[in-house]
Formats: structure tokens, C-alpha cells, sequence
């Protein structure tokens, strides 16, 4: 029989929570989880997240604590500030720790569909 696709979702998290100690990275908290999420979904798409334009969703929290959520998650080595062409303006971006956490990931979804 055909594995399900919530077969292969719960296998994915079954897989994952064994990577959470091997991961370089220390853990997010549930905030700083949703901010990855968001500069994901703008990095897919090629696009560009300042930190002011992160600051403007308000879903997101206050701008203080986007700000503070920020300046954690580049001490844990998630993402980096870099300069773009106005200086008073820093682009989010991801290190290549947090791109290699997500290729595992990637992996390790790839060996969930393949062992349902």
C-alpha cells in the first residue's frame, strides 16, 4: 500500500527530531522560528527582506522585538546584517551554517518519502 502523505510528514518529524542535537546551531524559539520562516519564503523567491521591511510586519511583534529577536538569532549564527547600497539599511540574509541546516532538512524529508 502506498504510503500517505501524512505518512511521510510524520516520518519527516520522527527523522528531524533526531537532528536536533546534531545541528551546530543552537535552537530558535517559536518567534525566531516564524522570522527564518519569513526570510525563507522572501529568499525562495529570490527577493531581498531588510530589516526595516521586517520590522513592518506587525504579526511579527513590535519592531523592538523583531529587532531583539534579530540581534539573537545572528549570536546564534542563523543569519547575517550585511550593507546594501543605503547605509542605513542592512539586508537579512542566512549563513552558510543555517544553509546547510536546511539541506539537511532537505535530506532528511527526501529519506522520509523514500522509506514510506
Amino acid at each position: 500500500m502506498p504510503a500517505r502523505p501524512a505518512d511521510i510528514y510524520l516520518r519527516f518529524l520522527q527523522l528531524r527530531a533526531g537532528l536536533r542535537g546534531l545541528s551546530p546551531l543552537p535552537a530558535l524559539d517559536p518567534l525566531e522560528e516564524k522570522i527564518l520562516e519569513s526570510v525563507a519564503r522572501v529568499t525562495q523567491k529570490n527577493g531581498r527582506l531588510s530589516v526595516r521591511d521586517m520590522m513592518a510586519h506587525g504579526e511579527l511583534g513590535s519592531p523592538a522585538t523583531i529587532h531583539a529577536r534579530l540581534t539573537s538569532m545572528r549570536a546564534k549564527g542563523w543569519l547575517t546584517l550585511n550593507d546594501t547600497e543605503d547605509a542605513r539599511r542592512k539586508q537579512i540574509e542566512f549563513t552558510p551554517a543555517a544553509l546547510r541546516h536546511f539541506d539537511r532538512l532537505a535530506e532528511t524529508f527526501a529519506q522520509a518519502a523514500r522509506d514510506a
